[in-house]
């Protein structure tokens, strides 16, 4: 990518990456989604060189890509079991 992304490109990914980790049945690659996503952009936030930011957005893309594929993978072999972490103590 030849220019850095908008704000509003470098939100709307955030939010698709977001989505797509709340697409995961399973606690623990749902949170890791989130974690690495969140991560990815806090190291990324502060990025001034245009082809940086381009290719770190193009990088951001790919990875949704990837996570969209895994989700709908995932779904097809999900657990039926839920983690300790999403049962409800009484």
């Amino acid at each position: 990518m030849g220019s850095a992304p908008t704000r509003a490109e470098v939100l709307s990914l955030f939010r698709s990456l977001l989505r797509t980790a709340r697409v995961f049945t399973d606690y623990n690659v749902r949170e890791y989604a989130k974690r690495r996503t969140i991560d990815a952009f806090r190291h990324n936030h502060r990025l001034n060189d245009h082809s940086a930011a381009g290719a770190a957005f193009a990088d951001g893309k790919s990875q949704l890509a990837i996570a969209e594929r895994q989700a709908l993978v995932y779904s097809l072999y999900a657990p039926t079991v839920k983690s300790v972490m999403e049962t409800k103590h009484s």
